[in-house]
């Protein structure tokens, strides 16, 4: 909400001059996300030793709150940092806690479909906020964005008292006898017990396989075998030990440009439409609508694609799409068209598309990886290791965010708007190859059984 309005903010209210509106809003960008960088892990850590989710949740709101009031009230630039310093850990957070409480619920096998669909609303969220925010501080100045903003978030914080987590649900169950689950879970048992008298039988002896040669040979790929040290140093945090997995460390990568690109757009669109086009807080945040617009509908597509086919097909088509789109934010500023507006507002909705699509494959994919090691290994994870794992993924999104303002922010400066999203799409078209050879296993051109 406050993307559009920052540059106002650091004019009218601070009194930065106009030469250094685009460095003091990618320094007020990139401290919200190298926040959420260091605070993320911790996150994680914190959320995956809580007997609820619900806790971390309710805290980090709460700091929301308190910063979001530092940042409306602050009249210095420190001020503002520490505001949005505040933010950052705060979102660290709830991102991390919220992505685990999601696995928790709806398992691997679902987790593209969730994703996608979870990354659609919050795109629609961060593209429709500008907006808001523009129009009310158009309209009604600083009291009426504190009071939306703050608002919001006390709606937030009220349905999260309102959850109910599977696993608390599931303790009331057991101690219902008169409950559906624990009826079930009865006659589970029983079923259980006529299971292990028919292991009893001949065709149920000590030599048969308990699991496929397919479920084996996949166990054995991820099976681990520390040795002592390495069992000490890793017993606090076991999500370390699954960083041997190329294609987990390919997965953090894409997400970490996928949030480089989203923050590059935030650092660079407002100021553009503010020096380029003339464009007030108000207009400034419309064209964020074009960006967003395709999300909604194609967020859950793109989550049951990367379900269906993969990640490797989805992130390698999402990066790729993205490479002419970017190019073409140049066509705007070019002879003879000159300040063409609207050509502007259709380029951005196909840069939204391909946003779209880069959405769910990280997120899908290091599940999917920490999830083999997590059944491969047992013993190593006394807890499920969800949360250390989002907290990590928030690092390094975080980094991006923290990446994206610095860098298109230091290009537009130096070489302008068009040329520095064309080095955004050369930086899309790496990230598409390093999909194809690493995320989601082998491609077969390269001797592997991947799909592609």
């Amino acid at each position: 909400m406050v993307v559009p309005i920052v540059p106002y903010i650091l004019e009218d209210r601070i009194g930065i001059p106009q030469s250094g509106i685009q460095s003091a809003t990618s320094a007020l960008l990139a401290a919200y996300a190298g926040a959420s960088f260091l605070f993320a892990p911790v996150a994680g850590y914190i959320a995956d030793r809580t007997a609820s989710r619900q806790a971390p949740f309710l805290a980090g709101l709460t700091a929301l709150i308190v910063a979001t009031i530092m940042l409306f009230t602050g009249r210095s630039m420190t001020v503002l940092i520490i505001a949005r310093v505040a933010q950052g850990a705060s979102s660290a957070v709830v991102w991390t806690v919220g992505l685990a409480l999601c696995i928790d619920t709806v398992g691997p096998d679902n987790l593209g479909k969730t994703i996608g669909s979870i990354f659609s609303f919050i795109s629609v969220g961060a593209f429709a906020a500008p907006v808001v925010g523009g129009t009310v501080w158009k309209k009604s100045g600083q009291a009426g964005a504190l009071g939306v903003s703050v608002g919001v978030i006390g709606v937030d914080l009220l349905m999260r008292l309102l959850v109910i987590e599977k696993k608390v649900a599931k303790r009331y169950d057991d101690a219902d006898p008169t409950s559906t689950a624990s009826n079930n879970a009865d006659q589970a048992s029983e079923h259980d017990g006529e299971s292990s008298n028919d292991q009893d039988s001949p065709e149920h002896d000590e030599s048969s396989p308990l699991l496929s040669k397919k479920d084996e040979k996949e166990n054995a790929m991820y099976k681990l075998a520390p040795s002592e040290e390495q069992r000490a140093i890793f017993r606090h945090l076991p999500i370390l030990l699954t960083f041997r997995s190329s294609s987990l460390l390919l997965a953090f990568v894409v997400g970490m440009i996928q949030a480089f690109l989203l923050s590059s757009f935030d650092s660079t669109l407002p100021t553009h439409a503010q020096g380029y086009y003339g464009l007030d807080s108000l207009k400034s945040g419309l064209l964020f609508l074009p960006l967003g617009a395709l999300d909604l509908v194609m967020g859950p597509i793109a989550g049951w694609a990367t379900d269906k086919y993969g990640t490797k097909a989805l992130a390698v088509v999402g990066y790729l799409w993205l490479v002419p789109a970017l190019v073409l934010l140049r066509v705007p500023q070019a002879a003879p068209l000159g300040k063409n507006l609207a050509i502007y507002c259709v380029i951005l909705a196909l840069n939204g598309a391909g946003l779209a699509t880069i959405g769910a494959p990280s997120l899908v994919e290091a599940g999917a990886v920490v999830d083999k090691f997590y059944q491969a290994n047992p013993e190593n994870f006394p807890n499920s290791p969800y949360a250390q794992l989002y907290g990590f993924n928030s690092m390094v999104f975080s980094a991006g965010l923290a990446l994206g303002p610095i860098v298109a922010g230091g290009l537009k400066d130096k070489i302008g708007y068009g040329n520095s999203n064309a080095v955004l799409a050369a930086v899309s078209g790496v990230t598409a190859l390093g999909g194809y050879i690493w995320l989601g296993g082998k491609p077969k051109m390269l001797g592997g059984k991947g799909v592609l």
